[in-house]
């Protein structure tokens, strides 16, 4: 069995693969290149599969708790009236708003914890070089160390560094045609327990949601082929938001006034990670760095615990780790490949240009909201869901 780990990116993947790896008697080191552990984020959710390693790592009573208490969502019209609303179903299968609805950075703290007692967690250090052999990795940190390992896990997130440098040139990203702007914002009265969902024409978004700490959750949201806006600085980012939502109506001029001195403010350009191999000798990606499927897929969170569990349960089975990585691969394979399956044009679908569109998508998402739809739609197309069997692996 390999026996010395280092994970980098302590992500919600590395969290939870640090976790079950020590608790498979593994020695790991989870490097994470931010000073300190990192609680920001927007909401998560966790459905399905993911849910149930979360129990199986006894923290599904936890996450629930501490939910953001979001109740459904409410797409909102031009004139600031509730247009159609979808509440949350205990189906997984079903509805915008999951029953454990959870932000990103309490899902986070929660795998943290226990992760702890595990593992050994270095922060304010990254990979600068990365050298195997057959017997082991070599890996040179940004600190001057020099470490060997048995393998290496990398959890680092979709534009991770260390991928790059081990899978040079390998990733074919799968642009999907929406950026999306994330802040937090301070709450008022007229914010309340639902997603509210705003459009204005030019494929322009609006949307708010509650937190469990007194503030909300915000997001600016364009639908267009990118242009590069992920790469610019933070100045530059703002003010063409400013440019772009000036007239789009609704809340746009709250959340543009509370963008200028928000903290967290963070800009992506959605993309897939299409990777045709996981693994590279004795490293393996993780979680979006393997695979990120966007937040359109809505499953990113319930693909992250998902792998960590399989991936650290499979190497506990052998000592070689290439077998590791392989099965580890063809159990999580369907389920990614069904999340990339997503079309492009459903973000030009969710975000229309059109006021004659947008008053069509609020039209087919009331009709769809109504109870004898959804229970024929869940009856259509119920069927076999592409994720993996847990086993039951023997230190788990």
């Amino acid at each position: 069995m390999a026996r010395r780990i280092l994970i980098t990116g302590a992500s919600i993947a590395g969290n939870a693969a640090a976790w079950w790896l020590g608790r498979h008697g593994f020695d790991v080191t989870v490097v994470e290149r931010a000073p300190a552990f990192r609680k920001g984020g927007q909401n998560v959710d966790v459905r399905g599969v993911g849910r149930e390693v979360l129990r199986r790592m006894g923290l599904e009573r936890a996450a629930l708790d501490q939910g953001t208490g979001e109740e459904g969502t409410a797409w909102i019209d031009g004139r600031g009236r509730v247009a159609a609303v979808s509440r949350v179903s205990k189906d997984d299968r079903e509805g915008s708003t999951a029953e454990m609805e959870i932000l990103r950075g309490d899902l986070a703290c929660l795998l943290h914890g226990p992760a702890r007692e595990h593992a050994t967690f270095r922060f304010g250090d990254a990979v600068e070089r990365v050298e195997q052999d057959v017997d082991a990795v070599t890996v040179v940190f940004a600190s001057g160390r020099t470490e060997r390992y048995d393998a290496v896990v990398v959890a680092e997130g979709a534009e991770s560094s260390t991928r790059e440098r081990v899978f040079p040139g390998e990733d074919a990203p799968r642009w999907m045609d929406l950026t999306i702007a994330y802040l937090t914002i301070p709450r008022t009265a007229s914010d309340d327990r639902m997603w509210r969902w705003y459009n204005a024409p030019g494929g322009r978004g609006v949307s708010l949601r509650p937190d469990r700490y007194g503030t909300t959750r915000a997001m600016l949201m364009l639908q267009k082929p990118p242009g590069g806006e992920q790469d610019w600085n933070v100045d530059r980012q703002k003010a063409w938001l400013h440019a772009r939502f000036a007239d789009a109506g609704w809340e746009a001029p709250r959340v543009l006034a509370a963008m200028d001195g928000s903290a967290d403010f963070h800009l992506d350009t959605l993309r897939q990670v299409r990777m045709r191999r996981w693994s590279n000798g004795r490293v393996v990606l993780l979680g979006d760095a393997a695979w990120c499927a966007t937040p359109l897929a809505g499953i990113g969170t319930t693909l992250a615990v998902t792998g960590a569990y399989i991936l650290a349960g499979e190497m506990s089975r052998s000592d070689d780790v290439g077998r590791a990585f392989a099965a580890y691969e063809g159990a999580m394979r369907p389920m990614v490949e069904r999340a990339h399956r997503i079309p492009k044009v459903f973000s030009r679908v969710m975000n229309p240009h059109s006021r004659a569109g947008i008053r069509l998508l609020h039209a087919v998402l009331h009709l769809a909201s109504r109870p004898v739809v959804r229970a024929l739609t869940r009856k259509r197309f119920a069927g076999p869901r592409a994720e993996p069997e847990l086993p039951r692996y023997d230190s788990a």
